[in-house]
């Protein structure tokens, strides 16, 4: 099949295709940018790269189904996404005010036109579920089938901060066929090809099913099901809504194989076993596919998230990390997979060759960008908590292969700086003294960007993040280079105010700690209850995530205020 420029996103591009038809039609929140950053590309190449028709459905209206149709019937299904971001998290800050920004939009204007009501915003509060009902009212008969961020963590009963309230799964709101949980290659892969060969979409690795009381009771499962507690059960006591997160999440860190069974209000979800996360191989792959690197030219305006990201490259996938409050284990896995220093070499080779690279690698990054060519020491292992409350002896650091990998992008041709902007856990950093050596000397952009998120030790706890002894250690080792390099260095710290468990008092302390260790207060962000973490079980349950003893959190806006105040006072005055 030959690899088309762009996937068609108008009307325009399918009649220069020839096509009669398409088979699947990608729907998404974000504007279309060809990039593999932003999933839907991603997804919409490796079907393409398997010999399916892809088109891209990019922000369509959603006050009714005609942009559905543009592409007329796809012969397969819909693959609907709320884009990169979930779009709650998208469309208001964590304490439920209006975004007047959308990075994702064309010229970051989140509304088709100046009228600025939710109607003609460009991405609707929870677009998978009004997507889904857009696509079934324009072709009934078409299998719709979710995926992406907001799909994958709201797959079971879960709190939406915006309404302030318990939901059931997305799955059984939207009345989609399946979604697709966590990273989607070879779920959708699978999919498409039963769908083609009209075979059914029961028990595919990777997805959840919704099925009726008399389907489930009939179903045969080769392994007992997990049974969660039940949406009016957990809208009656809210343990019930940690219990179920715990373990999910538990689940989730040891790949556990067993099916998950949770009634909704009159419907079941089945979650099947997890997709087996792709190997190094077929990430190369994945990223060798020929995507543009650039917004659809149908676009009068920059999307900021492309212009922030376009110079960066994606090194790994997953995260081992496990913090209460981040949603990326659940969704990218326990299991970190790295790309091959060749693969990565390739990609930076096609970047410097772009008219528009002016010689900064931006990013060589991902979720955690030092856990590049980490591993695990035992063949099977399932705990996959390696950072916490230590680091674990099975892990193996293989700083020498990031250092290489640096190494050879630095003497690419064109290149002229290569930074590391992603995130980085101190504590692998203080066990690679030669690789953070390097960073600091060579690949940070102004400031090193670390996140010890807190430095209470009760706070870091609730946080599933390491001893502030870490931190500590982490200064001094970075102060000791730098003095032997000679030249000052900067910090620019995150923290987070106003986390389940956290007092004003323990915002003190953290302010108080930060001045003698020397730490400016530059970023820092209130709590916000996102679907998908212990840290929103905590928050709706006001139990800690370890004992299930009673909690005090902080959640009226008084209590947050005053958290946030603490640090406010601490910036620099423009």
């Amino acid at each position: 099949m030959k690899h088309l420029s762009f996937l068609p996103a108008t009307a325009e591009d399918l009649r220069a295709t020839g096509w009669e038809c398409v088979d699947i039609v990608l729907v998404t929140g974000d504007a279309y940018v060809d990039l593999p950053s932003f999933g839907v590309s991603l997804i919409g190449r490796w079907l393409e790269h398997h010999g399916f028709r892809i088109a891209i459905l990019a922000q369509p209206r959603h006050d009714r189904p005609t942009d559905f149709t543009r592409f007329g019937r796809p012969r397969l299904f819909f693959g609907i996404t709320a884009g990169n971001l979930d779009s709650i998290v998208a469309n208001y800050s964590g304490n439920g005010k209006v975004r007047d920004v959308d990075q994702y939009s064309p010229g970051g204007n989140p509304y088709f036109d100046e009228n600025r009501n939710k109607a003609n915003r460009r991405r609707p509060d929870r677009a998978t579920i009004l997507y889904t009902n857009l696509a079934k009212a324009a072709y009934p008969d078409v299998p719709v089938i979710l995926g992406g961020l907001e799909a994958s963590l709201r797959r079971f009963v879960h709190y939406d901060y915006k309404q302030e309230k318990l939901r059931a799964s997305v799955l059984s709101d939207a009345k989609a066929d399946l979604i697709v949980y966590g990273m989607g290659e070879r779920a959708i892969l699978e999919i498409a090809g039963r769908l083609q060969n009209k075979k059914n979409l029961q028990d595919i690795a990777g997805t959840c099913e919704r099925l009726t009381e008399k389907e489930m009771t009939a179903r045969e499962f080769s392994l007992t099901p997990k049974i969660l507690p039940p949406w009016d059960e957990i809208n009656q006591d809210t343990k019930n809504f940690m219990t179920a997160e715990r373990f999910i999440d538990a689940h989730a860190r040891t790949i556990s194989q067993t099916p998950i069974l949770q009634r909704q209000q009159v419907m079941w979800v089945l979650q099947n076993r997890p997709a087996e996360p792709l190997t190094t191989p077929e990430l190369d792959l994945l990223y060798s596919l020929p995507f543009s690197h650039a917004s659809h030219p149908s676009y009068c305006q920059p999307i900021p998230a492309y212009t922030m990201i376009r110079h960066s490259v994606t090194i790994v996938r997953g995260c081992y990390g496990n913090c209460s409050f981040c949603a990326i284990t659940r969704h990218q896995g326990p299991i970190v997979t790295s790309r091959s220093v060749d693969s990565v070499v390739a990609e930076v080779k096609q970047l410097s060759r772009r008219p528009d690279f002016n010689g900064t690698v931006s990013d060589l990054g991902g979720p955690t960008a030092n856990m590049f060519a980490t591993s695990c020491k035992q063949p099977i292992c399932h705990r996959h908590d390696c950072l916490y409350p230590r680091l674990c002896p099975d892990l193996s650091l293989n700083e020498n292969t990031f250092l290489a990998l640096l190494d050879q992008v630095t003497a690419i041709m064109g290149v002229r700086h290569v930074y590391i902007s992603s995130g980085l856990r101190m504590e692998l950093l203080i066990n690679t003294p030669e690789l953070l050596s390097r960073l600091l000397a060579r690949h940070t952009p102004g400031a090193l960007k670390i996140a010890p998120e807190h430095t209470q030790p009760n706070v870091l706890r609730l946080m599933h993040k390491h001893h502030p002894q870490i931190l500590d250690l982490f200064l001094l080792a970075c102060r000791n280079i730098v003095a032997k390099l000679g030249f000052p260095l900067q910090f620019t710290p995150y923290f987070i105010a106003s986390h389940p468990g956290c007092t004003k008092n323990d915002m003190e302390q953290l302010a108080k700690s930060a001045k003698n260790l020397g730490l400016p207060i530059r970023q820092f962000q209130d709590f916000t209850p996102t679907p998908g973490t212990l840290s929103t079980a905590m928050f709706v349950s006001n139990l800690d995530r370890d004992n299930l003893q009673p909690l005090k959190v902080p959640r009226t806006k008084q209590e947050r205020k005053e958290q946030r105040l603490v640090l406010e006072k601490l910036l620099p005055k423009k």
